[in-house]
């Protein structure tokens, strides 16, 4: 299963309600489907950043998962996905890699 860091901003050229009820109605959605991120192991960790107007998301699952779940906010918040490689699997496949040019550059 892969895991995924997501960065998201508010989009603004898609404004947000100006109105707090309607405002509040829009946050309460979005909170939901975060919630439903978390409660079904798509998402581990969410956070914010002090200005209020990006954070980021550690999720996990397939590319897919990661598709769909930040489809889900679009087009007012918008979202850059990275898969995250864990060190271990990095240092194993990157060994191998350079084992595999050596080998070509000794033939």
């Amino acid at each position: 299963m892969a895991r995924f860091l997501i960065t998201w901003h508010i989009n603004p050229s898609e404004p947000w309600p100006t109105d707090p009820s309607k405002r509040l109605e829009m946050e309460e959605k979005n909170w939901a489907m975060l919630d439903g991120m978390m409660k079904k192991g798509e998402m581990e960790e969410w956070g914010i950043f002090p200005e209020v107007h990006s954070g980021y998301l550690i999720g996990k699952g397939e590319a897919v998962d990661a598709l769909r779940n930040v489809s889900m906010f679009f087009p007012h918040i918008v979202c850059e996905v990275h898969e995250i490689i864990p060190y271990e699997k990095y240092k194993e496949t990157l060994r191998a890699v350079r084992k595999a040019q050596i080998a070509a550059i000794k033939k």
